[in-house]
């Protein structure tokens, strides 16, 4: 499998070097020079398999013979040992709780799979790999909790001050080791720009590898698929996918799998008040605009780094597009009585992610009657307390996984929204000697 630039379809590179360099110098994404097809008997046999059962048929079709085959049962074995779980709400809404590994949160996936596949790469040679990653909420804190401690392989975290949950904000800056997190006074979209610029200019010099894992990197964006299929598999074709947006990286895995064969009938967007994809299914013209703090922040994204990815899904055709993905957004308040209706209704506690998913569902089977679907719950409402616990009137119980983290010591770089400021700190650290 070849991966080519989005940017200059010219330039290609196999999954080793799509994966290490994360993206072009050009800043162009990777993607896959084909969507694989499974063959009739793998979704057959969709609803008997576990989730590393799907990752160790599904992965290699991505990695071709560039990851050995024990190694990838080893990755998928070890990265995806928790559970899955699809809960029934009504005879029209099921749940997709992506929340119970280590962090609590769905980037758990991604990161721990990445990770895999980085300690692979590592150990076939002695250079340094120091890994990038923008963070608007749970992103950083699953990539430190897989990354910790891994040999020769440094993690920076930059993530905005101020606009991180409190207990967000403790998964990244408490673990220190090989992690270290950037505060940057700014937005996410702030930081997103300073990876990439970092990225594109290889600023650290030829002694270090640098790379992203954010979901520009496509090993975080294929292991996003595994749980579509898992889903479908599980809860039967035909059903809606509602997908709490922010950098478009969760609904373009979704898009893939939906390419690759899977029977999703249709792909809901759902935003908070950050609507640049809504509004571009809307119209047609898609306009980046600053990013809006808001209570579902890990979705505070004006201009969503896997935009361009999830249209070349579509062929770059809009018809196509706006014709499998529908597009809804909410305000705070809505998100807010959302939960706590829910909450009375049925007992069940959302977090605002699932929230903002939930309320795209129900809009989207307010439009098309007679229909049912999925919603997809990224994070443990644990993780959002101060916002959960004032609507539903009762406390959340942390889940043991992250309870470390509620006592650790802070301890961040402060930084000003610069490329430039990112450079010479990354020169300092790795270009001199």
């Amino acid at each position: 499998m070849l991966y080519y630039n989005l940017k200059n379809e010219k330039v290609t590179a196999g999954f080793t070097d799509a994966v290490e360099n994360g993206i072009s110098p050009d800043m162009g994404l990777f993607m896959p020079e084909r969507i694989p097809q499974p063959d009739s008997g793998f979704f057959r046999r969709l609803p008997q398999m576990s989730l590393p059962e799907i990752a160790m048929e599904i992965g290699p079709l991505y990695t071709g013979d560039e990851i050995p085959m024990s190694v990838m049962r080893q990755i998928c074995e070890e990265a995806f040992n928790f559970p899955v779980i699809l809960r029934r709400l009504d005879d029209h809404r099921q749940v997709l709780e992506l929340f119970h590994g280590p962090t609590a949160a769905f980037k758990d996936f991604g990161a721990r799979f990445m990770a895999g596949c980085f300690r692979y790469f590592s150990s076939r040679d002695d250079r340094r790999r120091v890994v990038l990653v923008a963070t608007s909420g749970d992103t950083g804190g699953a990539i430190a909790s897989s990354f910790l401690g891994a040999e020769a392989i440094d993690i920076i975290i930059l993530y905005p001050s101020g606009k991180v949950s409190s207990l967000q904000e403790n998964q990244l800056t408490t673990l220190g080791g090989n992690i270290t997190a950037i505060e940057v006074e700014g937005t996410f979209d702030n930081c997103q720009a300073m990876v990439k610029s970092a990225l594109a200019a290889r600023v650290a010099g030829a002694k270090v590898k640098l790379a992203s894992a954010n979901s520009i990197n496509i090993a975080r964006l294929i292991p996003q698929t595994f749980y579509y299929y898992f889903a479908i598999g599980h809860a039967g074709g035909g059903k809606v996918i509602s997908v709490p947006s922010g950098n478009f990286g969760n609904i373009t895995a979704a898009a893939i799998a939906w390419r690759s064969g899977l029977d999703i009938s249709s792909l809901v967007a759902a935003t908070n008040v950050n609507r640049t994809v809504p509004d571009y299914l809307r119209t047609g013209t898609f306009r980046p605009a600053p990013s809006v703090a808001t209570i579902a922040n890990a979705m505070d994204v004006g201009n969503p780094g896997n935009f361009d990815r999830l249209r070349r899904v579509f062929d770059n055709d809009y018809s196509r597009f706006s014709g499998a993905v529908s597009g809804y957004w909410f305000d705070d308040d809505t998100i807010r009585e959302h939960i706590g209706e829910v909450y009375g209704r049925t007992g069940y506690i959302l977090d605002p992610h699932g929230a903002v998913a939930s309320l795209g569902l129900d809009a989207f089977l307010e439009h098309n009657r007679g229909s049912s679907g999925i919603f997809v719950a990224t994070a443990h409402p644990a993780k959002f307390k101060g916002i959960v616990e004032p609507v539903i009137g009762r406390e959340v119980e942390v889940p043991e996984s992250i309870r470390g983290v509620l006592t650790g010591r802070k301890q961040s770089v402060k930084m000003k929204p610069s490329s430039a400021e990112l450079a010479g700190y990354l020169y300092e650290r790795y270009g001199r000697g």
